[in-house]
């Protein structure tokens, strides 16, 4: 591989990870952590968003940044963030809202950051919501998902089970937190199991094997 410089490297790093036209089927994963940003009147104005990229993809991403010539990898990290937050952006950040089942406009982000942590490269960031809403009597859902499926984004779990700080809500005790899994059609299932690597599925296919997100304050 020519080394050419950080830019390019960053972006063909980020068309491999977030590609809108990768293939369908799963190649990689991310593991999720969402909390609910509430303030102390209970009035949701925001996620914050944890995720860690597989083993596999971290380790492509620390080898290639630290042969980038004339960059470190804290210099290349803070710039795949930026490039990570920027493809995120044209997607709706993979992100999508609901309180009492309407939509949520999403806001731009502005708060970010791109880290190594125990080995993965860990992106985090701040959603906001475009405008405030009350959570007291209603239901927040979420969805986070790679339309093409070509990442599967999972909840952080332990034994097959969510963990416990995988959905965090503070401020709002009367609620009940659940992650609900994915229960995608039968033939759904076998679409994406037989597409090739040189394939694409039907666009919003990833929407299918998304888990869900509940917060219920009624």
């Amino acid at each position: 591989m020519k080394r050419t410089g950080l830019s390019a490297f960053i972006a063909l790093l980020v068309g491999a990870l977030l590609s809108p036209q990768a293939s369908a089927h799963p190649h990689g994963w991310i593991d999720l952590s969402v909390r609910v940003l509430t303030d102390d009147n209970g009035v949701v104005n925001g996620l914050h968003q944890t995720w860690r990229m597989d083993p596999f993809y971290s380790l492509l991403v620390f080898e290639e940044l630290q042969q980038v010539e004339n960059a470190n990898l804290e210099q290349g990290l803070d710039q795949l963030g930026k490039e990570i937050r920027d493809n995120l952006a044209r997607q709706h950040y993979m992100t999508e809202v609901r309180i009492n089942n309407e939509p949520q406009a999403l806001g731009e982000v502005s708060e970010y950051t791109a880290m190594e942590r125990d080995g993965r490269l860990t992106f985090m960031f701040i959603l906001p919501l475009e405008t405030p809403q009350p959570l007291a009597n209603a239901t927040l859902t979420y969805q986070v998902f790679d339309p093409t499926y070509y990442l599967e984004v999972v909840h952080e779990e332990d034994g097959g089970q969510p963990r416990d700080n995988a959905l965090v809500l503070h401020g709002e005790p009367d609620c009940e937190l659940a992650i609900l899994p994915a229960d995608p059609d039968p033939e759904l299932v076998m679409q994406a199991a037989l597409l090739d690597k040189d394939e694409s599925g039907e666009p919003g296919l990833g929407r299918y094997f998304a888990e869900t997100g509940r917060i219920d304050c009624r």
